[in-house]
């Protein structure tokens, strides 16, 4: 894969990135490109250089080579004019144990109105009095979210998103990012959790080793490192010639009474359709689709498996 292209409307460059910590290469010649508008992820295992790319676009970190521009600027020589237009919530984010969750939301508010409308939002007003030392998980990364938020910024950098939080709360944070999104803001998302970036992400880079691997939408790497979709049914018909002459049918594997088939996307309905056709309704269908979870581990580690 070749580098994203860049654009006029791209608000995150970062060209030939290179960050060792002594011998260890976090790393390496990392080139992309954000669109103003979307939601961007970043894929890859544990050491990958994940963090230390999105902390080096903030200007947390220096790099030891190439170049960032964030909103056109370099967040280390021009952290001033990218203040209130950068928003993060990073993975070791951290308040004082005493702080109440109220008295962080003012502190970082413009304005008191600003501070009730993110309690609000982000359920946080059952919490209000409580210390931050206090918080479960959960609680304490809907608070980050909330400040990083807060001010409306045109592009936001998620850490970790959803860690510590039960499936509800998940699902009512991907809400609210898609909103954000859609507000006009462009949201940079690092994260190990396959199914948020399956949703969420417009586009995603998969980094191993410190280096880019892969890039694309979801579906489009789904489909670049899958066998396609797999279905199993009954059906104890010896005649199996039909259906290797159905649209999208790529293979046919016959197990006794039943009969397996692979393909490509569309393969179901047009599966589905050829049955009724022919009278052939099986009482159950099993359909395996790959995902964004599969296509990772293929991409990361193609010979064996490999812990996402």
């Amino acid at each position: 894969m070749g580098n994203q292209t860049k654009t006029d409307s791209a608000v995150l460059e970062i060209d030939s990135l290179t960050k060792a910590y002594g011998n260890r290469q976090a790393v390496s010649s990392l080139s992309l490109s954000v669109k103003r508008g979307e939601i961007f992820g970043i894929l890859g295992s544990n050491g990958a250089g994940k963090t230390t790319s999105v902390e080096c676009a903030q200007g947390i970190r220096r790099a030891d080579s190439g170049q960032v521009r964030v909103l056109g600027k370099d967040p280390i020589k021009e952290r001033a004019q990218l203040r209130g237009r950068v928003g993060s919530q990073l993975q070791d984010s951290n308040l004082p144990d005493q702080i109440r969750v109220a008295e962080a939301v003012d502190l970082f508010a413009d304005d008191r109105t600003q501070a009730k409308m993110a309690m609000s939002n982000w359920q946080l007003d059952e919490i209000a009095k409580s210390k931050f030392g206090g918080l479960s998980g959960g609680q304490r990364q809907r608070l980050f979210l909330a400040l990083a938020l807060l001010n409306r910024p045109e592009i936001v950098f998620l850490d970790e998103l959803t860690q510590g939080l039960d499936p509800n709360a998940r699902r009512t944070v991907w809400e609210l990012i898609e909103k954000v999104r859609d507000q006009g803001a462009t949201v940079v998302l690092v994260t190990h959790f396959m199914e948020e970036a399956e949703v969420l992400c417009d586009r995603v880079v998969v980094m191993a080793g410190g280096k880019l691997v892969d890039e694309g939408s979801p579906a489009e790497l789904i489909e670049r490192h899958s066998k396609g979709i797999r279905m199993r049914f009954e059906y104890d018909n010896a005649d199996l010639d039909w259906i290797e002459n159905v649209p999208g049918v790529t293979g046919v594997t016959p197990y006794g009474t039943e009969v397996g088939v692979t393909g490509k996307s569309q393969v179901i309905a047009h599966i589905g359709a050829a049955l009724i056709q022919r009278g052939s309704i099986p009482e159950s269908i099993r359909v395996d689709q790959p995902n964004l979870e599969t296509a990772l581990l293929k991409i990361i580690n193609p010979n064996g498996v490999a812990h996402v």
